[in-house]
């Protein structure tokens, strides 16, 4: 069973570089074109949570740290 994870992202620090979008292998993160931040950036979001691995890709390219990247327990998970 291959890994899962999740993404969070934090939009106080996001500025919708892509870079996340880009990088990912799974097409997880997408910028939310509907939404601005307090600072007037559109956030990156989970667009296709299901195929997320957490590979941390996303979190090791943002410039900004704004992501963080969750893993489930996997043995949890398959109980």
């Amino acid at each position: 069973m291959p890994a899962k994870g999740y993404v969070e992202v934090n939009e106080l620090y996001c500025k919708a570089c892509e870079l996340c979008v880009t990088d990912c292998p799974h097409d997880v993160l997408a910028l939310d074109l509907d939404h601005l931040t307090p600072t007037g950036y559109h956030p990156a979001h989970m667009v296709n949570p299901e195929a997320c691995t957490g590979c941390v890709i996303c979190a090791n390219v943002c410039p900004d740290a704004a992501i963080t990247v969750y893993r489930y327990d996997q043995q949890k998970a398959e109980v």
